[in-house]
């Protein structure tokens, strides 16, 4: 794994093996996780900016 976004996506992964006990919940539960992680490492490699989600907007 030379990149972030592996590296995010498999600790996505990794971390619903400690937060689920399975079933179909679980399975949800590890689709986000994995989807949050890979979102992470792909910002990380610069591949997408996810800056301009989570910047506030100056509305004054």
């Amino acid at each position: 794994m030379n990149n972030f976004a592996a590296v995010g996506l498999l600790a996505g992964l990794l971390l619903t093996l400690t937060a689920t006990t399975g079933g179909l919940t679980g399975f949800l539960f590890g689709v986000v996780l994995g989807g949050i992680g890979l979102l992470l490492g792909l910002h990380r490699d610069g591949t997408i900016d996810l800056t301009a989600v989570v910047r506030s907007r100056n509305r004054g």
